[in-house]
């Protein structure tokens, strides 16, 4: 992929975590906490484009983090940050996964099944982005589905993007988003469908739908990383094609390792 599009993604991710959270400078480190959870997925740090950064620098941020009683943990895309993995691993981070960056231009998005007593719906009032997310809480097998339900601002504006999938009996059995359209780029993601009704094609007919109305909206560059299991599949069938590497870094807690996310439960 170019260099550019590279940099500009880095960019849109950067400046989206940001977003809602709490963020730190820390030498070449953006690093960003989400104060109402400690999961290790909403706290994390990104490094500069092209930064190199000294033993010193790390250090700091894997002291910043534990101070605050947070996996010191990273994600960024490799080609935009070429020398930070070697540095990291060297100074005690080791490799959650690499993930596939894909991205779907408008003439790729490819049309899915309609699947069978399920509607596409765009939730719009607060309560149904509220059974929105709890379907996406129970797909992702959250302990308790009915804790954080609350959307953004930017849910609740409809500057992001949502999409809830409806079942015949009126319940809301999936979900999924695409974030704010920044430079044009946007991110697909939370897609989860629940238990009892996978397999049937809701996850490949909500990133459809969100991947077109993201296009409508002037979105260039749509793009997700996708989970473990059968979530690039699923992806490449609406038009998604892997185009960048992501790697998620982290400091293993001794004893335990770091939950690892499947991503979306289609």
């Amino acid at each position: 992929m170019h260099s550019e599009t590279i940099r500009s993604l880095q960019s849109y991710i950067r400046t989206t975590a940001a977003k809602f959270r709490e963020t730190e400078r820390i030498g070449p480190f953006l690093a960003t906490y989400y104060l109402e959870a400690t999961s290790p997925f909403l706290n994390y740090a990104i490094p500069d484009d092209g930064a190199v950064p000294t033993r010193d620098d790390v250090a700091g941020l894997t002291r910043a983090f534990r101070e605050r009683g947070l996996v010191p943990r990273l994600e960024f895309l490799t080609e935009a940050v070429p020398a930070a993995e070697a540095v990291l691993v060297e100074c005690g981070y080791t490799l959650e996964r690499r993930v596939p960056l894909m991205i779907c231009t408008p003439d790729q998005v490819v049309e899915q099944p309609k699947p069978a007593g399920i509607s596409m719906v765009t939730p719009k009032s607060a309560d149904e982005l509220r059974k929105m997310i709890r379907a996406q809480n129970l797909a992702f097998g959250e302990t308790d589905p009915d804790q954080h339900l609350d959307p953004s601002p930017d849910q609740l504006s409809g500057e992001t993007m949502s999409v809830m999938a409806i079942a015949e009996s009126g319940e809301v059995v999936g979900g999924g988003v695409a974030t704010a359209i920044l430079d044009g780029a946007t991110e697909v993601a939370g897609i989860g469908v629940i238990e009892g009704y996978r397999s049937r094609g809701i996850a490949a007919a909500m990133t459809e739908y969100l991947t077109r109305e993201a296009h409508a909206r002037g979105g260039r560059s749509v793009f997700l990383t996708p989970g473990a299991g059968q979530a690039e599949r699923v992806y490449g069938r609406v038009g998604f094609e892997t185009a960048a590497e992501c790697v998620h870094l982290s400091v293993q807690v001794s004893g335990a390792g770091v939950h690892q996310d499947d991503g979306p439960h289609a």
